[in-house]
C-alpha cells in the first residue's frame, strides 16, 4: 500500500491514477493516522511552496513526514513535494520553512549567457542525466531519458552526493535526488508516459521489498 498525501494539491488524481497503473494499492492520507500500514509515502505537488508547507502543517503531516524519512522508510516527493524537502524557497519571498531533510535553498531560474531570454516557467519535455547510476528509482530507464517538467523554481542542494539526476534548462540543476530510501523529482513522472510509469513502478517495488525492520 502507498499512502498518497492529500493536502488539496491540484494534481493528486493524476498521480493516484499513475500509481495504480504502476501496480500500487493507493490510499489517500489527509492525516497521520490515515497513513496506517503503508509501505511507502508519495508527496505530490502543484502550486506554491508556502501553500504546500502550511497545508501539511495544518493537517499534522509535516512531523509525520519528518519521522517517516528519519526512519528511512520509502518516500517519493514530486515537484513541489520535492522542493518541500529543502530548507527554504525564494518563491514569493516565502516565509514558510521547508522540511529541512536536505540542506539548500529552492531558487528561481535565472537566464544565462547561452539562454538570455530563458522562458520561465519551464514547461515541457527535457532530458535527465544520471548522476547516481545505481539509483533504484531509475532501474531500466536509460541515461538521457525524457521527462515532463512544469516549474519556475528548483532546489539547489548543498550536498552534491544526493543528486540522482541533472537537467539543463539555462543552468544545469538537480532534477532529482536520492538518499537511502528517500527520493524526489522536480519533473512529473505521472505526466512522463512510459519512463514515468517505470519510475513509479520502481518506487512501488522498492517499497514492497523494504524489510519490515526498516519500516
Amino acid at each position: 500500500m502507498i499512502a498518497l498525501l492529500d493536502y488539496d494539491s491540484g494534481n493528486i488524481r493524476s498521480v493516484e491514477k499513475a500509481l495504480r497503473r504502476a501496480g500500487a494499492h493507493v490510499v489517500r492520507a489527509r492525516t497521520p493516522e490515515a497513513i496506517g500500514d503503508a509501505k511507502g509515502i508519495v508527496l505530490p505537488g502543484v502550486g506554491a511552496f508556502d501553500d504546500c508547507i502550511l497545508a501539511m502543517e495544518r493537517q499534522g503531516l509535516l512531523e509525520a513526514v519528518r519521522a517517516w524519512i528519519a526512519a528511512d522508510r520509502p518516500f517519493l516527493g514530486i515537484c513541489v513535494g520535492y522542493q518541500a524537502l529543502f530548507e527554504r524557497s525564494e518563491e514569493f519571498e516565502s516565509r514558510a520553512r521547508g522540511l529541512g531533510v536536505f540542506q539548500g535553498p529552492v531558487i528561481r531560474f535565472q537566464p544565462t549567457a547561452e539562454m538570455p531570454r530563458l522562458k520561465i516557467p519551464q514547461i515541457g519535455w527535457n532530458r535527465v542525466e544520471l548522476r547516481q547510476p545505481d539509483c533504484p528509482l531509475y532501474r531500466g530507464i536509460p541515461d538521457g531519458s525524457w521527462f515532463y517538467f512544469v516549474h519556475s523554481y528548483h532546489p539547489w542542494p548543498t550536498d552534491p552526493a544526493i543528486v540522482a539526476t541533472e537537467t539543463t534548462y539555462g543552468p544545469t540543476f538537480a532534477s532529482s535526488v536520492g538518499r537511502g530510501n528517500t527520493f524526489a523529482t522536480q519533473f512529473h513522472p505521472e505526466k512522463s508516459q512510459e519512463n514515468g510509469l517505470r519510475l513509479l513502478a520502481n518506487f512501488v517495488a522498492l517499497a514492497e521489498a523494504t524489510p519490515a525492520t526498516s519500516r
